[in-house]
């Protein structure tokens, strides 16, 4: 996708002849055999297709012109160092600041980053169709506008950053606990993730948020083997993904190495003295990870941390964060307080994770009826399977209430 828009500039164009050459190589390649050099002939391929669609509609000739005069397979990205990683060139491209913020994050994250409507309103907490049409409508924009599809030069990059920092970030997201599906962890976001931030971190050394962004992955999926157990049952879930059962899980299983690689990053960040969001989240991962054990945890400095992180992000879902933090640090009534508090945020009843922080608030508190109506609330908005399950065990597990 990456190396067919930078030919021809018309994002639409190049999605469809990607998917063309993809659908053609699956023919051929059975029979005929997988070429040396897979990935140049679906560039070739698709790159010719996507010029026989331009001819056909006679559509940007100037562009149809550019394009086949001897580019490369995979070109550099303009005025980059050559190298710099394809995907992560067109993610600039497509966070353009002449589109709205959400719109922009929600466009890369399909057209470039292959999440599902479903999925990108999952993360937006909006219903798949509303977010079907603000794709639409970005990409009818960009049409009228004749936005131009070219890898900004690098005095372009603050700009866009803001947006790209969070394509990545919710990359990850969707792979570290899937929307939906059997597996709780999509290790394949989740390692794509990581790499487009460290490309990021190698283009912009000296910005602590990418650096803060890169931290906050690496402590997080340090977990990724402790978060599900032999079977791939789950071991942990709850807002963020691992603050309500954390104490289940076999800090021996996590990557030492990950950590320690995370943790001096969320050092240097914080040592250029601009705090951002991602440096916060990022430190509060650190928090997990410095504790020995469980009881180890400073809940007290997390419920802190994530009381500045609202300065920067004052969202509802950070605000569930807090709570539960604070119901750890303070015990459950007090965070079940700011839980229900956030819970009358319409977008909120969307969100699995804030039923089952509630559910798992209400066990605690010998309220079983309630936790039980908290849990079906998280199941019939259907989780991956995993959490399913474990909604089903906890189920189980509550005295009869009748």
């Amino acid at each position: 996708m990456a190396a067919v828009t930078a030919q021809v500039g018309d994002l639409e164009v190049a999605e469809d002849a990607v998917q063309d050459a993809c659908a053609a190589a699956l023919a051929q390649w059975p029979a005929a055999g997988i070429p040396a050099n897979p990935r140049s002939w679906l560039i070739g391929t698709a790159r010719h297709k996507a010029l026989d669609r331009l001819r056909r509609e006679h559509r940007r000739a100037e562009k149809e012109a550019e394009a086949v005069r001897g580019m490369p397979a995979s070109p550099p990205p303009g005025g980059w160092a050559a190298g710099t990683d394809d995907e992560l060139g067109l993610i600039f491209t497509c966070c353009h600041p002449a589109l709205d913020p959400a719109a922009r994050v929600a466009l890369t994250l399909r057209s470039v980053c292959g999440l599902s409507t479903a999925e990108i309103a999952a993360a937006f907490l909006v219903p798949e169709p509303t977010m079907a049409q603000r794709l639409v409508r970005a990409k009818r924009k960009i049409r009228q506008a004749g936005i131009a599809f070219r890898v900004p030069p690098p005095a372009d990059l603050p700009a866009r950053l803001d947006a790209v920092l969070r394509v990545v970030y919710l990359v990850f997201t969707e792979g570290h606990t899937a929307t939906s599906g059997d597996t709780l962890i999509r290790g394949e976001l989740c390692d794509q993730a990581i790499r487009l931030a460290r490309a990021l971190a190698a283009l912009l050394p000296g910005e602590p948020e990418v650096t803060g962004l890169l931290a906050l992955l690496l402590l997080t999926d340090a977990r990724r083997d402790a978060r599900v157990g032999p079977d791939g049952d789950l071991v942990l879930v709850g807002p963020d993904g691992d603050l309500v059962l954390l104490a289940d899980q076999d800090r021996g299983r996590w990557d030492h190495a990950l950590v320690a690689e995370g943790e001096t990053l969320v050092e240097q960040a914080l040592r250029q003295g601009r705090p951002g969001p991602y440096q916060l989240h990022a430190a509060i991962a650190a928090c997990h990870s410095g504790a020995r054990t469980a009881a180890d945890t400073d809940w007290r400095e997390i419920a802190v941390l994530y009381g500045e992180l609202i300065r920067y992000e004052p969202t509802p879902v950070v605000e569930a964060n807090r709570a539960v933090a604070v119901a750890m640090s303070e015990g459950p009534a007090a965070g079940l307080v700011i839980l229900d508090a956030v819970g009358t945020e319409p977008r909120l009843a969307r969100w699995p994770q804030l039923h089952l922080a509630r559910a798992e608030l209400l066990r605690r508190l010998d309220r079983p009826a309630d936790a039980a109506a908290a849990y079906l609330a998280a199941l019939q908005l259907e989780p991956a399977a995993p959490e399913r399950a474990f909604i089903a065990r906890r189920l189980q597990e509550l005295p009869d209430t009748h």
